[in-house]
């Protein structure tokens, strides 16, 4: 997969990529990334990319004029026809189904937004999903951009040493995980179920599924209704 990313701030994507699975699957040349830097693609001689909103009000809005040069540049770089990502929080909330569909994307752009936003008219042209990592505000574009690759990428075969891990994770069927334990089995009177340590097979499946649904009553009880709508 070949990702692009457009920031006014490369280095706090590089950064943010030296300590992450992205890494390792550019390690393995499984993920070609390439951070692009949108000043370079200022025609002002200060390499300004935002302006004030028409209209007026408070704050500063990202230009198209950088944004539409550097969005060409990707995808004239790209060898397949590239889906442009902008994560925004008027966008589709991130999903695990959304995450396994996207992993499935040979090219993407990430565009990564500051201040008020981008200029409406880059939406409109260029791009093809709007994605939103919840009900809140941060103040860069770069960490939800982030979020969302490291949540795609994990799920590109070979990225992680061990995919099967990742298929049993939260949200993969519609429910949180089970609990889970690791060595002692008893700290500070603190015991690991038996079932774990029995070494019976389906007994532990058992008890992990049942756990499953448990966990997700108490916690996410939404899940289940979806669940079930799905079913």
């Amino acid at each position: 997969m070949e990702v692009f990313i457009i920031t006014p701030f490369p280095k706090t994507i590089d950064v943010l990529i030296e300590n992450n699975i992205i890494n390792q699957g550019k390690k393995k040349n499984l993920l070609n990334i390439e951070v692009v830097n949108l000043r370079d693609f200022s025609d002002n001689k200060y390499k300004k990319i935002d302006d004030e909103p028409y209209g007026g009000g408070s704050g500063m809005v990202m230009m198209c004029k950088p944004l539409f040069n550097a969005i060409e540049y990707c995808i004239s770089k790209s060898k397949k026809k590239p889906k442009v990502i902008y994560p925004s929080p008027k966008g589709k909330f991130l999903s695990q189904k959304m995450s396994s569909n996207l992993s499935k994307e040979k090219s993407l752009i990430f565009i990564c937004g500051h201040y008020k936003g981008i200029d409406e008219r880059v939406i409109e042209k260029y791009v093809d999903l709007e994605v939103s990592i919840g009900d809140f505000i941060i103040s860069n574009g770069e960490l939800s951009t982030m979020i969302i690759l490291d949540s795609i990428a994990r799920l590109v075969p070979g990225v992680l040493n061990d995919l099967n891990s990742a298929m049993t994770d939260s949200f993969v069927d519609g429910l949180l995980d089970a609990p889970y334990f690791t060595r002692p089995d008893e700290i500070d009177g603190l015991k690991v179920p038996k079932v774990l340590l029995s070494g019976d097979h389906k007994a532990i499946a058992k008890w992990r599924n049942d756990k499953k649904f448990e966990v997700t009553k108490d916690r996410r009880p939404d899940l289940l209704n979806e669940k079930k709508s799905y079913d």
